[in-house]
């Protein structure tokens, strides 16, 4: 996740054909703790880049409800985890 935090390091994730090898990652893993984290790096390599001023995604300020609302969906598929185990 941090390689892809910035635009160089998602520009050189891109360019090594690693949507690839994610999909079929994605395709292949049982685990659903690595499938989410699959999901999101998925996510983050076809998406677009973020405007100029928040290509390190390390230094984005989040306002506060959008942050609360993000732990929200990150609780709720934790217990959503549970209940599957």
């Amino acid at each position: 996740e941090q390689l892809m935090a910035t635009k160089p390091g998602r520009l050189q994730v891109r360019s090594r054909g690693s949507y690839l090898v994610l999909r079929q990652l994605h395709a292949w893993e049982k685990n659903p703790e690595v499938l989410g984290a699959c999901q999101k790096l998925i996510q983050v390599v076809i998406g677009d880049e973020p405007e100029a001023g928040l290509e390190n995604l390390l230094e984005v300020t989040i306002p506060e409800e959008v942050e609360q609302r993000l732990r929200e969906l990150d609780r709720q598929e934790e217990e959503e985890e549970e209940e599957r185990r």
